[in-house]
């Protein structure tokens, strides 16, 4: 079974890589690890409380929660498990010993992506992983469906060529 890390901001958008990223690890299971960066803070009584903390999690909205548990009941046979997880720390290094501890095999870049700043602290990963020592899969984060309505003309076109007939 493999790990794969995705950054992401919480946006169900982020998701939309898994059934291509699936693909490519076929017929490999996935553990997959949803991370948020985050710069650590300077202040002593933080980082004393670091361990403990549990107030970003109220930034995760439940939407989220759904999104993951709907994939991981989707593809029960492909997703071992999908973790949600803050990261706190700014530095290259400090994420290369995150991805060794968490035994990841890829980290996962979306492409064409912006990450917004859920809080004051967020960071955007781009520059960490572009610099990681593991694989990098740069993947399309694009809708899972596309609607495209139809165009008014093509209507009143297909309208007038049915009254022809």
């Amino acid at each position: 079974m493999k790990t794969i890390l995705i950054p992401t901001d919480f946006k169900t958008e982020t998701f939309n890589c898994i059934p291509e990223l699936l693909k490519r690890a076929y017929p490999e299971k996935l553990n997959i690890i949803m991370i948020h960066v985050l710069d650590i803070t300077d202040s002593i009584q933080e980082l004393l409380m670091l361990s403990r903390r549990s107030a970003e999690y109220r930034h995760v909205p439940e939407g989220f929660y759904k999104q993951a548990a709907d994939l991981k009941a989707h593809y029960p046979e492909r997703i071992g498990n999908i973790r949600i997880e803050f990261f706190y720390g700014s530095t290259v290094a400090v994420f290369n010993n995150l991805l060794d501890a968490n035994n990841i095999d890829a980290v996962v870049k979306l492409n064409n992506y912006s990450y917004d700043e859920i809080t004051q602290n967020s960071i955007d990963p781009s520059v960490l992983i572009s610099r990681c020592n593991k694989p990098v899969m740069t993947l399309d984060c694009k809708p899972l469906f596309e609607y495209h309505a139809p165009k008014p003309e093509v209507k009143a076109t297909r309208a007038l060529a049915e009254q022809e007939v």
